[in-house]
């Protein structure tokens, strides 16, 4: 018989508190706005957390939920726990994650200082001290004993409800600067009473809160506290005391789970939630120092970028007793089994590009995982009623979605791609210093779209003639895009250098370099370039404040944060004139013209939709669709899902 399971910690069974957990891994708390208007989980909800129970996780946490409406909410969409009238939804999300052994929770949260004014009932937030986080909403109460008292039932309450609902437990959010944290960081907690000064005045609080919700529960409710183990910012929270308070905090928890950051300050966020440019498991040597203290005898889990591989070796190496994992979930909500199976690459990288994160008006969505959060015909791939011949144009990320929903449609497939490998420009892209998570996606996007079952024809220029030779039913143009390459006058200069050369190391760059592009792709090829040791300036016609827009928040944040730390020049407002030996001519708002000195220049104006071939099928075919970047130039995310969209219904 075969041995399957390779992994002999992370999928062993561990007793947080007085309850047994069947493996070592939570899903981390994230919100999917799937809530209704009222804060009520609707069925997607529901189909969303059986979805993450059916992964094999011990135990799943909904993602921020507000203990009370007034002051405490940080975010739309968030669960309603606070009202009575509202526990019938609540009840079929615990029944759902029941269903498949999975034990369920919910993070409460205060935002304390962190609350945004729109969703805020009344003119004052509150927070340890009247200290606005910067940029932000500035008028912060400091707590008086009426409001902790008030705050601390709230807990409470919430907590209760939970438990009479069907719930497990409750993650108490005291990590990433939350009403919790501002009492316990010297940073945000400058009170002179017995609530403030001292790192036990300090403690008083969180303590007093922690207390409560233990005494008001059954002893096996599981009680989970998420900590920042370094709040990053000076004077913040640092290791030695959030283990001094641990100490403390351990009488009334069961779990503990390391972060670090600060959500609330735009200066820290991405710590909180690490996007590609910082490392995987950034946070196991915070979780490493707390597991380690021989004062701390409760379980200690990590969260951060961690696949299943990584779990076994820091539970393996005594770094921690659990993980959290979420974005990696939900990229492969089958990781866990694949894993298990001996079957880890088999399993769809997470790009942790924060697509899933949202806009404030969608639900959650993953740029690799186009069913994520989907019901109905969309959730999984169904098979066709009649099965039909498809010619599948490209084989870059939309081409290569395409095949393997056509095939597991049960369709006959045809891909045509004319260069010697799948991917497209993610070839060109991944060789970011980076971009190692996009080049183990291209890695598997690869090697799953060969073995999926479709015709691939490399080094095969589709045509009309020879499209049309296979006498397919429909086609489906995925030909990406090519580079815009507007008409400035010295373009064709020998040292300009476009993007894609420039990022797969095809050009080689060195010392003053001048990139012409201010979105996501000329400052990604800016940074790298830095990187490598050169003098590198940016510069584009829109404002230095909308440079790289099309990103998520957090990952530009982190990308204008390593720009800077890298020296790396922004000039905004300033529009190309041409190129020339000397660099690049701009002229300014002012409208004087400088050059700025340049021994290479990298062109990142833009691409366009290469779709030629699509107008010509339509004339020849009823069925033609056309995805990804030949139909609107824009990312992964929407490469995948157009192509996954209309390919369900082909």
């Amino acid at each position: 018989m075969p041995i399957f399971n390779n992994y002999k910690h992370v999928f062993t069974p561990i007793k947080v508190g007085r309850t047994v957990l069947k493996n070592r891994i939570e899903f981390a708390p994230m919100v999917c706005d799937f809530t209704n208007c009222l804060g009520e989980a609707t069925q997607n909800y529901v189909d969303f957390v059986e979805s993450q129970a059916e992964s094999g996780v011990a135990l799943i946490h909904l993602g921020a939920t507000p203990v009370n409406w007034e002051h405490a909410v940080d975010y739309p969409s968030e669960l309603d726990v606070t009202n009575e009238l509202k526990i019938n939804s609540l009840g079929l999300l615990a029944e759902a994650a029941h269903r498949h052994g999975a034990k369920l929770s919910v993070e409460l949260v205060h935002a304390g200082r962190g609350v945004h004014p729109r969703y805020l009932k009344g003119e004052w937030g509150l927070s340890a001290s009247s200290i606005p986080v910067p940029g932000s909403y500035p008028y912060i109460k400091e707590m008086d004993q009426k409001d902790i008292d008030k705050v601390i039932n709230d807990y409470v309450d919430c907590t209760k409800r939970l438990e009479r609902c069907g719930f497990d437990g409750v993650l108490i959010h005291g990590a990433h600067g939350n009403l919790i944290a501002q009492f316990l960081s010297p940073m945000t907690n400058h009170r002179h009473d017995i609530y403030g000064g001292s790192f036990e005045n300090r403690c008083r609080f969180p303590l007093m809160l922690l207390k409560a919700v233990r005494e008001a529960v059954r002893p096996d409710f599981i009680v989970e506290l998420r900590i920042s183990g370094d709040e990053i910012l000076p004077e913040g929270m640092r290791i030695d005391e959030v283990i001094e308070f641990l100490k403390l905090a351990q009488e009334y928890i069961d779990l503990v789970t390391i972060s670090a950051g600060l959500i609330v300050d735009p200066r820290a966020q991405f710590y909180c939630m690490p996007p590609y440019f910082r490392p995987r498991g950034a946070n196991v040597p915070y979780a490493r120092a707390v597991k380690q203290c021989p004062d701390i005898h409760i379980p200690v889990s990590v969260v951060g970028g961690i696949d299943v591989d990584m779990a076994e070796k820091i539970i393996a190496e005594g770094s921690a007793d659990m993980v959290a994992i979420a974005r990696g979930l939900l990229a492969d909500p089958d990781m866990i089994k694949k894993c298990y199976r001996g079957k880890s690459e088999e399993v769809r990288p997470c790009l942790r590009c924060w697509g899933c994160a949202g806009n404030y008006a969608s639900h959650v969505q993953c740029a690799v995982n186009p069913a994520l959060g989907r019901t109905g015909r969309y959730a999984k791939v169904q098979k066709a009623e009649e099965k039909k011949k498809v010619v599948v144009i490209g084989g870059g990320v939309a081409g290569c979605q395409a095949a393997q929903t056509l095939v597991k449609r049960g369709h006959e497939v045809i891909l045509f791609e004319k260069s010697s490998t799948l991917g497209g420009h993610l070839n060109d892209i991944n060789k970011l210093p980076f971009k190692e998570d996009l080049l183990r996606y291209t890695n598997w996007l690869i090697n799953t779209t060969m073995k999926c079952g479709a015709d691939i024809r490399l080094n095969t220029e589709a045509t009309v003639e020879n499209v049309m030779a296979e006498n397919p039913d429909a086609v489906v143009v995925a030909t990406g895009s090519i580079p815009a390459r507007p008409p400035i006058p010295g373009i064709d200069n020998p040292k300009v250098v476009n993007v894609l050369d420039a990022d797969s190391g095809r050009k080689k760059i060195s010392g003053k370099v001048v990139v012409c592009g201010g979105g996501s792709s000329g400052c990604e090829s800016g940074l790298a370039l830095a990187m490598q040791g050169c003098d590198v300036t940016i510069v584009d016609m829109i404002p230095v404040s909308e440079f790289a827009s099309d990103m998520m928040d957090l990952t530009r944040k982190n990308l204008f944060h390593l720009l800077n730390e890298y020296k790396v020049k922004l000039l905004g407002e300033r529009l190309v004139r041409s190129i020339n030996d000397q660099g690049v001519v701009v002229e300014r708002k002012d409208w004087e013209y400088e050059t700025l000195e340049a021994d290479y220049v990298v062109e990142a104006l833009g691409m366009k939709s290469n779709n030629e071939l699509a107008e010509k099928f339509k004339e020849l075919l009823p069925d033609v669709y056309v995805v990804g970047d030949a139909d609107e130039v824009k990312n992964i995310k929407r490469a995948n899902l157009t192509a996954y969209d209309y390919c369900c219904n082909i």
